[in-house]
């Protein structure tokens, strides 16, 4: 009896051991549950306990729901020295999973942080530990994997130091972006096409503002190509942050301290510009990894990347490191020192419509950037957003300064206004144009200038060789890699021991931050065997990069743009190493792998709904990356007035998915006087009483006008040209529309809010009316 006793009471044990050890452990967190402390040190091993859960924050005025750690927005930064071992135990009080991906950390794949992917997710109520070596120093950050919760608040900075301290004080400055909206919304506003964002920020780019400035053609031409207004950024965000607070304070510093910053762009998807009122930028590490080091004026820094930067504080007083978010809406700033404040040079405003003209020579009117001969676009070396920077280019010109100018000049860039719009880009005479970062006394870093203190060269392999072309359209928010989503595409199978080299060509419109889970790619910059090495590479438009890479891990990595909302829509791929052991973390790959694929999947629902005095026309509808289940609807008054209603399956086919292919239902009732009305082509409209399927095709021709060719199951044609929310002024929309069926109709929307505006629009059905608009 006591032998059995024993038994039982060792296997009881050693089950308990598995439970404490295994990663993922249920516990309870609840918010009035006893804490671990945040951090231990024992040997070498280094112990955080982080605590996530809901939270309110109010920035702007507004309470607003939020994700914290250990009950702060960013979450604290975690310091470790390098050879240490990191045990992190993440505690989820949510109600929801969570997941945390340790950004640019060389571990093992099972804690790499990507929910069905690599590790398995956080339930709510449980705790995970990752527990790993760390092999590297530098700036590096953490963050959340799932969903949109990064954008919520779950992001933190996590730096690794040397062994032997560094002599120069250090600060570390995590910058992000802030919207009071669910960012669940912003991911479907965005999808769904809406310019709300535009509005807030001031860059629709409309018909008033381009005649205003002298634009007229440059706005007509755009929309020739068939593109909307062109923009830096996609979101408009309420606040940016230093830590935290749009303006913050490092009073410690005196006169003549040198301070390395580890800076980390801790942001959703907003590129900033540093610079610094007290002198240059000494950039002395990118990505963690130390460069040789080189002074600049400012630099941009994309989305997830990271700068260390030694600036110096040049006598007594405080002075102003400025980050300001690409878009320029706002800034935030971080002041160094104390007393009398010493403000850094602010960006004004771009010049929309210069960068416009400059993007209608650059693509053809299939959608594609147009490379041209003479021209290199790589690492950032030639910005061609350069034309947009008053700073550079010296400030928007009047309207009436451009009469009788045949050409103007910006800065060392010359360029006639005949050029630019000239459909064929190779007749431009790029001889005269100064496109690179430093076309001024400003010296702006780009990759160029990067070159690692250390030997880089890949060991020697055989060599793998892939071609991305970074593809998609704004405007129905569809972002891919050689036209496909992440969904859509295979692993991409790697061996152990090879060396990976990929092409990347950027051919759209944004830039793109790449970033490579797991591993250090080199960029190959001219630098030699001292390319530096990186984990996240910004792409500009019509850029061609090569990075490479060794295999030297197992399991699958995600590769992906950081743009979280791109990310979202698709825009990666995922290494998978062959013949990797199983991960424990992921017990059925099969059912995971669908979780990972159901991001880009996801459908978005939108509506319009008119509420005027002559009934009412409405569209709702449910899309994705490829398909939309839509419905529409006119509703007169009396029957004399018509209700109709079309209920549509269809797909978006090519990269800039101007064709839809559709199918459905239209029903028709019209109560009609006399003679049933006949279409253009003869046939009888049968308006009166019309059920019956149809099929068709819609195009988006120049102009961003749609024509719809269609047939129902009486074999009745109809070819109809329409076109929505023709930019009058910034918030004023104007559409209209006419068939073969002799139906037509146009509108005025006056745009209030992101949900209501005041409309007015005739059909020919229905007549005049007028009332509100309720956008969804």
């Amino acid at each position: 009896m006591k032998t059995y006793l024993l038994i039982w009471v060792n296997l009881f044990l050693v089950a308990t051991a598995f439970g404490q050890h295994h990663t993922s452990m249920k516990m309870d967190q609840g918010a009035g549950g006893k804490r671990e402390p945040f951090y231990t040190k024992i040997g070498n091993r280094e112990i955080y306990h982080l605590y996530i859960g809901d939270t309110t924050v109010n920035y702007t005025g507004k309470a607003r729901p939020a994700m914290a750690i250990n009950g702060s927005i960013p979450a604290p930064t975690l310091t470790f020295t390098e050879g240490d071992t990191a045990e992190i135990y993440v505690h989820n009080n949510m109600m929801m999973e969570t997941s945390i991906h340790w950004h640019g950390l060389i571990l093992p794949n099972r804690y790499d942080g990507v929910s069905y992917l690599t590790t398995s997710p956080v339930k709510a109520g449980e705790t995970h530990l990752y527990k790993f070596p760390l092999v590297q120093h530098g700036t590096y950050w953490y963050h959340s994997h799932t969903m949109t919760q990064q954008q919520s608040g779950m992001y933190g900075a996590f730096i690794i130091h040397e062994k032997q301290p560094s002599p120069i004080k250090d600060y570390t400055l995590l910058l992000s972006d802030w919207t009071d909206d669910n960012p669940e919304q912003v991911q479907r506003l965005l999808h769904n096409a809406t310019d709300w964002y535009a509005i807030r920020k001031g860059s629709t780019q409309n018909y008033a503002e381009a005649i205003k400035e002298g634009q007229f053609k440059t706005k007509v031409a755009n929309e020739w190509k068939r593109m909307t207004a062109m923009d830096v950024s996609d979101v408009f965000y309420d606040r940016f942050f230093s830590n935290g607070k749009a303006q913050n304070t490092a009073p410690q510093f005196k006169a003549g301290d040198q301070v390395r910053l580890h800076v980390v762009n801790g942001s959703s998807s907003t590129y900033f510009w540093l610079n610094y009122a007290g002198g240059k930028l000494t950039v002395v590490a990118n990505d963690g990894e130390d460069v040789e080091p080189v002074k600049v004026d400012r630099l941009i820094i994309a989305t997830a990347e990271t700068y260390d930067v030694v600036v110096t504080i040049p006598k007594d007083g405080s002075y102003e490191f400025l980050a300001t978010p690409e878009d320029r809406t706002k800034y935030t700033s971080l002041w160094l020192g104390s007393g009398t404040q010493h403000k850094a040079t602010h960006l004004s405003r771009l010049k929309y419509f210069e960068g416009m003209k400059m993007m209608n020579g650059m693509m053809d009117m299939q959608g594609n950037m147009k490379e041209m001969d003479g021209m290199t676009m790589t690492n950032q070396v030639m910005d061609m957003n350069t034309v947009m920077y008053p700073e550079i280019t010296g400030e928007a010109e009047k309207p009436a300064d451009k009469k009788g100018q045949k050409a103007h000049k910006m800065g060392s860039m010359k360029m006639s206004d005949k050029k630019a719009d000239d459909k064929d880009m190779s007749s431009m005479n790029m001889d005269g144009m100064d496109m690179s970062s430093n076309s001024s006394d400003i010296v702006t870093l780009n990759y160029g200038m990067l070159r690692s203190t250390k030997v880089t060269t890949l060991p020697e392999g055989p060599t793998k060789l892939l071609r991305f072309d970074l593809t998609g359209n704004m405007n129905r928010y569809v972002w891919t890699i050689n036209n496909k989503t992440v969904s859509e595409s295979d692993k991409i199978l790697i061996k152990k021991g090879e060396n990976v080299r990929i092409i990347l060509y950027n051919n759209t419109m944004m830039r793109h931050p790449m970033h490579l889970h797991g591993h250090y790619f080199r960029v190959l910059n001219g630098q030699g065997d001292h390319s530096p090495l990186k984990n996240t590479l910004d792409i500009m438009p019509m850029e061609r990069d090569t990075i490479e890479f060794r295999a030297s891990e197992s399991g699958d990595w995600f590769f992906h743009c950081h743009i979280l909302y791109h990310m979202m829509s698709g825009m990666g791929r995922i290494f998978s190493y062959e013949n990797s052991p199983p991960n424990p973390e992921i017990p059925d790959p099969a059912a995971a792998i669908k979780k990972i694929y159901a991001d880009d999947q996801h459908f978005y629902a939108s509506a319009r709904v008119g509420l005027e005095s002559n009934g009412s026309d409405g569209t709702a509808a449910l899309a994705n990356t490829r398909w939309k289940f839509s419905t529409l609807w006119h509703l007169g008054l009396h029957d004399h007035d018509g209700y109709e209603s079309e209920t549509m399956l269809g797909r978006y086919f090519g990269r800039m998915q101007w064709l839809y292919a559709y199918g459905g239902f239209d029903y028709h009732y019209k109560k009609e006087n006399g003679e049933p009305e006949k279409n253009l082509f003869g046939q009888v409209s049968n308006k009166d009483n019309r059920k019956t399927v149809v099929a068709g095709l819609a195009y988006t021709l120049p102009m961003l006008v749609v024509a719809d060719a269609r047939i129902d199951g009486n074999g009745k044609l109809r070819f109809q040209l329409s076109r929505d929310d023709i930019p009058l002024t910034s918030r004023l929309r104007f559409t209209l529309m006419g068939n073969t069926d002799r139906e037509y109709a146009a509108g005025f929307r006056y745009i209030f809010t992101r949900n209501f505006a005041l409309s007015t629009h005739y059909d020919s059905d229905m007549g005049w009316g007028g009332g509100l608009t309720l956008t969804y």
